[in-house]
Order: structure tokens, then sequence, then C-alpha cells
């Protein structure tokens, strides 16, 4: 984040935080309103998150990212300068405890339900990349990366 963010300065000497994350994997549809869900797969994790100063350090945080996010992505773009690391905040988090919880699978209809007459099951929920849109500013003939031609996202499965 931006160094000019008074929130995350305020991690200057180590804070307990919470981070949570939950993906939707689909609707629920049961034969009861009340018995309807949602599949999803959630983490909640706890740590005491503090600053990264050393511009060496914030630089494997930006790689670690990058390459997290597309790999191979980071040897094909220009690196942060100087004044980018140190207009970037970086904040470390070691999670000294988490919970995951998950639910997966068809509506859970009380028994006496069953036997209504209601379309049941699931609409499955999915995130997908789209075709690569080349930047109209780019230079002209610059072919797509491999990286950026296979790119795929991991399914819930992966």
């Amino acid at each position: 984040g931006a160094v000019a963010s008074r929130w995350l300065s305020s991690f200057d000497g180590g804070r307990e935080i919470c981070v949570t994350v939950t993906l939707l994997d689909g609707l629920v549809l049961a034969r009861s309103a009340f018995s309807h869900s949602m599949n999803y797969r959630s983490v909640v994790a706890f740590g005491i998150a503090s600053l990264v100063t050393d511009p060496e350090q914030k630089q494997a945080a930006f790689k670690a990212l990058l390459d997290h996010m597309l790999p191979g992505r980071w040897d094909d773009c220009k690196r942060p300068d100087a004044k980018e690391i140190n207009a970037t905040t970086v904040l470390t988090m070691p999670i000294s405890e988490a919970s995951i919880k998950v639910r997966r699978g068809p509506p859970a209809d009380a028994e006496k339900d069953l036997g209504l007459d209601y379309w049941t099951g699931v609409i499955p929920l999915k995130l997908t990349a789209g075709l690569p849109e080349p930047d109209p500013q780019m230079r002209a003939g610059r072919e797509r990366p491999t990286y950026v031609n296979d790119y795929r996202r991991p399914t819930s499965d992966s």
C-alpha cells in the first residue's frame, strides 16, 4: 500500500491482526428457503503484522507477489526503482493461528422436506480469465509472452 496510509503506518513495531479470505464456489438451492446455502472456501489467519523496511526484502516481496500471480512476469518487466520501493508500504505477518472452513456439495434439506417437488441443486460459480487485451500504447508487433497465452486460474480442485 501507499506510504501515506496512516493505517498501514500504524504497523510500525508490530500489531495483532486478523486476515480473512472467502471464495464463493456455488449457490446451493434447497427445497426450503431456510435450507439454501453457498459452497465456499474460507480462511481466517491471525498474527502480528509489522512493516518491512529493508529495500531488498521489499523487492523480494514484490517479486514473490508478481510471480505468484503470473509465473515468469518478474523476469519480463521493469523492476521497482528506489523511489517506487520507498513509496510502497509492505507488511509481513507470520501466521500464529489459522482456521479453514469449507462447504461443498448438494443441499442439506430436512428429512420432512425431501418429498417436496421443487428444483434443487447447485449453481457453480467460477472466476475465469478472459482473452488478453493488449495495451494500445504498446509497441506494435510485440508478441504475447507464453505466460500470458498459457495463463489459467487455479480451480477449486487444484
